[in-house]
């Protein structure tokens, strides 16, 4: 957000301020994905109160504890996501400035919104609506070795059962139950739609999001298999729940979650791997890297330039275990790669020191540092159970036919020969029918999952779940 120029009217000799209440809209760019954030400013008799919104995340009324306006600056603070802005009014409808989050700074422009357009939802039709022809209920999962409680919902057919059932496990990023991302709810479509094909389905907050507890900053991807496997054990004893039917179904780093319980548990049924990693994690992102430069029109020299760097850069993390020697590492190293840029003024040198604190407070995180030394093979090696895996072949994050190659691979050496392999035309990262893949062409899209990703998923099941219970 933006700092606010004010416009001054005078009336009877007197200097009145421009009255900022309203709603502001922009969007961080990060990594090529754009995060919408909202802002809602309201005018009290002494002072102005705000909340926040980020649709794109599924987040509505973040709460904003200061809001300070002295022409013509504006200072924020929202202690509850960790951020603060500070932006200078650059006219009567654009605030321009600078989002501070966990070490970061991210450039942020709002334009103040005509009244009656403050509702940022997307059109999403595929959102479920009610009446629901199957029991909700809202559930605390408790994971006893980590000390948190994840909150969650069951979805369950009418009926006495016993039903099959599947744990839902997201894709990085601090998710909701519903996996909510750039206005779209992807797992509460599956739910609805698994439930409705006779399969209990619960899906949970990610810890230390919505009403889970526990600090999601702290996580790694070991974490989130430790929650996903007590959620597992929520279900064995459960009411109507067929214990020996539970398996699960992971999206993207989910996937990797769900490998690591299936190949450590032998009580899991089944596994559904949606766009899930199956090559060591450095080099996926390397390949990630590439493809969403190219899709976005790099040049052969620019991608070449940023696979040298980025190959240095996780080379550090991955050789370095101690984070603070990797800190001073990572201010080494990034800063000598920007030296270049300030000796012929591209960037000034503050701007240098901004972007290396940014880039060290993305990268010397205690899951950044797992992640890229993880390698899906391990895991997967060992699983034993029924596997169905899905990739979009314009998946641009995750390259369909070099992940699901390795996830064959670590799959037969298990001498598991239940495999389903299915490269889906036509669909990006979340599974929706896209033009591009690009990550930016997530939130424009209105199908929230392809109808064909549902019943792929609902007729492998009936085929290898079923089965096992006649």
């Amino acid at each position: 957000m933006r700092t606010l120029i004010l416009f001054f009217l005078f009336l009877a000799a007197r200097l009145q301020a421009q009255d900022i209440s309203g709603t502001w809209q922009g969007a961080l760019d990060i990594s090529g994905i754009k995060l919408r954030v909202v802002l809602h400013i309201k005018h009290t008799e002494d002072d102005y109160t705000a909340t926040m919104d980020s649709p794109d995340q599924g987040a509505k009324g973040i709460p904003v504890a200061s809001v300070a306006f002295a022409s013509p600056v504006l200072k924020l603070e929202a202690p509850a996501i960790g951020a603060r802005y500070e932006g200078r009014l650059k006219a009567d409808t654009v605030i321009a400035g600078t989002l501070f989050q966990n070490g970061a700074e991210l450039p942020l422009e709002l334009v103040k919104q005509a009244a009656g357009a403050g509702d940022t939802s997307d059109e999403r039709p595929q959102e479920p609506q009610p009446p629901f022809p199957y029991h909700i209920e809202e559930v605390s999962v408790s994971n006893r070795d980590a000390g948190i409680t994840l909150a969650g919902t069951l979805t369950r057919p009418l009926g006495g059962g016993p039903f099959p059932a599947v744990v839902l496990i997201s894709g990085s990023g601090a998710q909701n139950r519903d996996e909510e991302l750039f206005g779209h709810k992807p797992f509460w479509v599956i739910a609805d739609y698994l439930t409705r094909h006779g399969y209990a389905v619960l899906r949970c907050d990610d810890r230390g999001v919505g009403a889970s507890t526990g600090n999601f900053a702290a996580a790694t991807t070991a974490d989130f298999a430790s929650d996903a496997s007590a959620a597992v054990d929520f279900l064995r004893s459960a009411a109507a729940i067929d214990p020996g039917g539970i398996g699960l179904l992971g999206h993207s780093e989910g996937g990797m979650a769900a490998a690591m319980v299936a190949g450590t548990r032998s009580d899991i049924a089944f596994l559904v791997l949606l766009a899930s990693p199956g090559v060591p994690l450095d080099s996926l992102l390397m390949t990630q890297t590439r493809m969403i430069g190219a899709a976005s029109g790099l040049s052969p020299a620019q991608l070449s330039a940023n696979a040298r760097l980025n190959r240095q850069l996780y080379d550090l993390v991955i050789g370095e275990d101690n984070p603070d020697v990797l800190d001073s590492k990572l201010e080494g190293f990034l800063s000598s790669s920007l030296q270049a840029a300030i000796n012929d003024s591209t960037i000034t040198a503050d701007e240098a020191t901004a972007a290396v604190n940014r880039q060290k407070a993305q990268i010397n995180t205690p899951w950044m540092r797992y992640f890229l030394r993880f390698d899906p093979a391990k895991y997967l090696s060992r699983v034993t159970c029924p596997v169905l895996a899905l990739n979009g072949d314009k998946d641009l994050q995750v390259a369909a036919q070099e992940n699901l190659a390795g996830i064959a691979a670590a799959l037969q050496a298990a001498g598991n020969d239940e495999i389903t392999i299915k490269v889906l035309p036509g669909l990006n990262h979340l599974f929706q029918e896209s033009r591009t893949g690009l990550p930016s062409e997530y939130g424009t899209i209105n199908q929230t999952i392809s109808p064909a990703v549902l019943q792929a998923i609902a007729e492998w099941l009936d085929q290898y779940v079923r089965k096992t219970q006649v």
